[in-house]
């Protein structure tokens, strides 16, 4: 049995190609900088491990008994010197893979412009030339626009779709791509491995069956979600300065939405279309297909143990939810036992309060009924214990690892999706509790309730996490 680690497992690629490798009866080991979001997809037949490319040690262990091994890392979210990162990550996997025999590595780039790539682009292709620079065999998967949950440019568009019916849009519109479908990607990304490619580095692009310009793709969009798109083109309008306006009125990071703008001052077309497609024949979706393809199965998706960005219970639903979140953690380490934190955890709400400020919490549940919201009138079930889909004021139970962590849903009127997830783990006779608060806003009013409310909200999470650290009452001043 082939043995193959997956690095950057956590991305939204990797995030879909480890489940597919496991259920077609692969050994997979998947890698990502943080292993708790890979235990929260719950994958059972895929062993996961903490790896980093920017920590060399930490790439030995993961190696270990490996015969092949997907990279799908890139710093692009790390702002202005993700090229340095991204070179040195690569040298570092080149290193290590080289030291653990493996016998190929599988990359996945992007698509590279005929003249004149960004920042990020040339990234991208410089990261390739560092894997091939070392003794382990490469191929390369150049792949233009994925469309699936999660692809920056996908979330960016359906943003777009979902909150603005009139754009007023640089010359980027205009731009050519050959956008494939996520799963025609996982397709390609899996045949890999069935073709002999007799010790050599090959290089290969992964594009969809239809060139469209940036405005097909939001038009076809809108009209596959039942929403019309119009587009005024302004040539005043650079890249540049459309990235900043996307900040407002996108999720989408900046740090990643900026360079993915950059990225579309030319056309993506691939000079090898057909390539691939001879050595590894699919039936291509068309753009359209695949859009319908990828709000259907974030429907059927199952629900994931914690809070996953981008998970579609966590976004109340709704398609019009953006996939990218807004969050905030506080972590307090206490000299109380997990079992007494716990214990607090679960006791929360109802009659027994929210431990600090309770008085807001209430308030905020008036304004909601007066809204028409539920409020806070439904209490809890149990006074002590929890179960998925109890409601509990004006959340729902979303997920709970008894003793250890409790994920709610908010069901209050708001203009997105807000996740409220407490957990506790031990730290030797110790305990570490933490709190996440993620947000998932709709469009731009989505945005004005996260920043305008943020002042209030950090400093009640902060409280309550130092209250459920030390116990209630017994809060350090």
């Amino acid at each position: 049995m082939t043995r193959i680690l997956i690095l950057g497992a956590s991305g939204y690629v990797g995030g879909h190609l480890a489940p597919r490798l496991a259920s077609e009866g692969y050994h997979v080991r998947a890698a990502a900088r943080r292993i708790d979001a890979l235990r929260a997809r719950g994958w059972d037949a895929v062993e996961c491990v903490r790896a980093d490319a920017l920590e060399p040690d930490s790439l030995h262990d993961a190696l270990e008994g490996v015969d092949l091994a997907y990279y799908l890392v890139h710093s692009m979210a790390a702002g202005s010197n993700f090229s340095d990162l991204d070179r040195r990550a690569a040298a570092n996997f080149r290193d290590a893979a080289a030291q653990a025999g493996l016998k190929r590595i599988i990359y996945l780039g992007g698509i590279q412009p005929s003249n004149g790539a960004s920042p990020h682009l040339a990234s991208r292709m410089e990261t390739g030339e560092v894997l091939r620079s070392g003794p382990v065999p490469v191929t390369e998967l150049r792949a233009g626009i994925v469309v699936g949950p999660g692809s920056a440019a996908f979330e960016v568009i359906r943003d777009l779709v979902y909150h603005l019916p009139l754009m007023l849009a640089p010359r980027w519109v205009n731009s050519r791509s050959q956008p494939i479908a996520l799963d025609d990607l996982l397709d390609y990304l899996v045949g890999l491995l069935r073709l002999d490619e007799h010790g050599d580095s090959h290089i290969y692009d992964a594009v969809g069956p239809e060139t469209l310009s940036y405005g097909d793709l939001l038009r076809q969009f809108g009209q596959v979600v039942g929403r019309t798109v119009r587009i005024v083109s302004l040539p005043v309008l650079t890249p540049r300065l459309s990235s900043y306006w996307l900040d407002l009125v996108t999720a989408v990071p900046a740090s990643i939405a900026r360079p993915l703008i950059d990225g579309l001052k030319h056309d993506l077309i691939s000079e090898r279309p057909n390539e691939l497609q001879d050595l590894i024949p699919i039936r291509q979706r068309s753009y359209r297909e695949a859009v319908q393809q990828a709000m259907d199965q974030e429907q059927a998706a199952a629900l994931t143990i914690r809070w996953t960005e981008g998970g579609f219970r966590y976004r109340r639903q709704r398609h019009d939810v953006s996939w990218y979140d807004k969050s905030v953690r506080v972590s307090v380490d206490s000299s109380r036992s997990t079992e007494e934190v716990w214990r607090d955890i679960s006791s929360i709400g109802a009659d027994r309060g929210w431990y600090v400020a309770t008085w807001i919490w209430k308030l905020r549940g008036l304004i909601d009924r007066a809204i028409g919201g539920v409020g806070m009138r439904r209490g809890r079930r149990h006074p002590t214990e929890l179960r998925v889909d109890d409601p509990l004021d004006f959340w729902r139970v979303a997920a709970v690892e008894p003793g250890r962590s409790l994920t709610l849903v908010a069901e209050m009127k708001l203009p997105g999706s807000a996740v409220l997830e407490l957990s506790v783990d031990p730290d030797g006779a110790k305990s570490t509790t933490s709190l996440q608060a993620h947000f998932h806003p709709a469009g731009i009013w989505g945005l004005c309730y996260w920043f305008g409310l943020w002042p209030i909200h950090i400093l009640m999470f902060k409280r309550l996490a130092a209250a459920l650290a030390h116990g209630p009452g017994n809060r350090p001043r």
